[in-house]
């Protein structure tokens, strides 16, 4: 295998978001009390208020911001790209890229597959077979924690199934609105041998009615030692329409495409590229 080839899945690794800010930020605000409502009581909370807010999320736009930044054999590389993106449901999202800089490898074979990724993960399919739900993953109750923005269930989560898209680590889900706010976790397979570990990290913010991403940061660690870190900003949201969330009561419990592939599609790319590679 080559330098270029071996560079290139070095670098798909790192679509997998991770946020250290997040972490810090939440360790040193938080304090751990008794969880007021059971494991099963906020598993279908969730599920439920995930449906809705999806049933109800018409159309939305905003601004990412990709930064890429490799460190190792055979040779660094940086890049950023600036995207504005539209969402339409079900499942519809366009993006345009306003701007781009650095390493044109990294533009195509990174940022590129990647939206490539997440619009192949919005599918309907892909959707009820990726949402975070019993169907996909087992929960487990790991604490309950407060700080200034009030309760929050920690709760431990495996994949069930192999599907290229399942992750397994951390979920933060907010008391009030049983929305996840916050993700610590690693894909749910490994996307190739040349992989030794992936971090993952996702933060989201209240837009509205709405929990949208806000900030994912993804390290990965190659086995010939590179290091790859992936950040995505997200900016400058406008919800276009919506339809109150009352009227969205009876959803029935599925992904939520305006949310699916924001940083976990990379097993998918990450194991194509091994594929490719080795070829």
């Amino acid at each position: 295998m080559n330098m270029a080839k071996t560079l290139a899945i070095a670098l798909i690794l790192v679509t997998t978001p991770y946020i250290s800010s997040a972490q810090q930020n939440g360790a040193a605000e938080t304090s751990s009390q008794p969880a007021p409502l059971s494991l099963a009581q906020v598993v279908s909370n969730m599920e439920q208020r995930n449906a809705q807010r999806a049933a109800a999320l018409v159309e939305f736009e905003g601004k990412r911001i990709y930064r890429m930044e490799y460190r190792g054999f055979p040779g660094d590389k940086d890049a950023e790209m600036i995207v504005k993106v539209s969402f339409r449901a079900p499942n519809s999202k366009e993006f345009t890229v306003v701007s781009q800089t650095g390493s044109k490898f990294v533009m195509e074979h990174v940022f590129k597959k990647l939206l490539e990724g997440e619009q192949e993960a919005a599918n309907s399919d892909n959707r009820l077979d990726t949402a975070l739900t019993r169907k996909n993953y087992d929960f487990e109750l790991a604490g309950y924690e407060t700080n200034r923005g009030g309760g929050q269930y920690v709760l431990n989560l495996l994949p069930r199934t192999k599907n290229k898209f399942l992750y397994r680590g951390k979920i933060w889900v907010d008391a009030k609105d049983f929305a996840v706010v916050r993700i610590e976790a690693e894909p749910g397979r490994n996307p190739s041998f040349w992989i030794k570990k992936t971090d993952i990290a996702h933060r989201y913010v209240k837009v509205s009615d709405f929990w949208l991403p806000a900030e994912n940061r993804t390290e990965s660690f190659v086995r010939m030692g590179g290091k790859a870190t992936l950040s995505i900003e997200y900016q400058d949201y406008k919800i276009i329409k919506a339809v109150p969330l009352n009227a969205a009561k009876k959803a029935k419990p599925e992904g939520d495409a305006a949310l699916d592939g924001v940083g976990d599609t990379s097993a998918v790319w990450a194991s194509r590229f091994a594929q490719n590679s080795s070829q």
